[in-house]
């Protein structure tokens, strides 16, 4: 059979003394499977590190989190018909009137804020990898942000009809979905996770 040749290469015989008197053979199973070095990729060579119960420093989550407030914050326009139909909803964003009336009362805030994201951090080389993904997550997701109300620009749904509800759908999904990518992101980056959000994270990580 095939495997003979195989098995006998796994077990041959080794001499440990060459006196024919007192001839000994132990036969020791050879591996089958030897340790391989890792090969060179254009002469460096290529090593897997498992960062498993490593997180980033305080500072990068931190910044990684008040990226995410930009998208959140421009998606509050979209949650205004869902806020003025559920006031005990409404009530769970007081905390954050304040910071969001600050935001608002500076000329072009969200326009310094996104070219800040983007040109500070993203193309930042020097900044952590961590924070630079995060950072392009909000900018990606804060660039959605603005197509729904091209189409409403283009379609102008007027304030009655079944357009209208269309609308009414469309801004509270919208405006659900940012929240709940808010929430995981900020939990993610309390944990020193790095949050993958839908339909943003491809898009994310290829322009890092």
């Amino acid at each position: 059979m095939a495997t003979i040749p195989v098995l006998r290469c796994c077990f041959l015989p080794r001499i440990h003394n060459l006196n024919p008197s007192t001839l000994t053979l132990t036969t020791r199973p050879a591996p089958f499977f030897l340790p391989l070095k890792p090969k060179p990729q254009n002469g460096v060579v290529v090593t897997r590190m498992s960062n498993h119960g490593s997180s980033p420093p305080a500072t990068e989550r931190l910044i990684s989190i008040a990226a995410y407030t930009l998208p959140f914050f421009n998606s509050l326009q979209y949650g205004r018909y869902l806020l003025a139909q559920y006031p005990n909803f409404a009530v769970l964003f007081d905390p954050i009137v304040p910071f969001l009336a600050f935001y608002r009362s500076i000329p072009y805030s969200s326009f310094v804020a996104f070219f800040a994201l983007y040109l500070g951090i993203v193309r930042n080389p020097n900044l952590p990898q961590y924070v630079r993904f995060n950072a392009m997550q909000a900018v990606t997701l804060d660039v959605l942000l603005v197509l729904p109300l091209l189409l409403q620009r283009i379609f102008s749904p007027g304030r009655a009809g079944i357009g209208f509800r269309i609308m009414l759908w469309s801004h509270n999904a919208v405006f659900i979905f940012t929240l709940l990518c808010f929430l995981y992101s900020v939990s993610s980056c309390v944990l020193g996770r790095t949050p993958y959000l839908p339909f943003v994270a491809d898009a994310a990580s290829r322009q890092i």
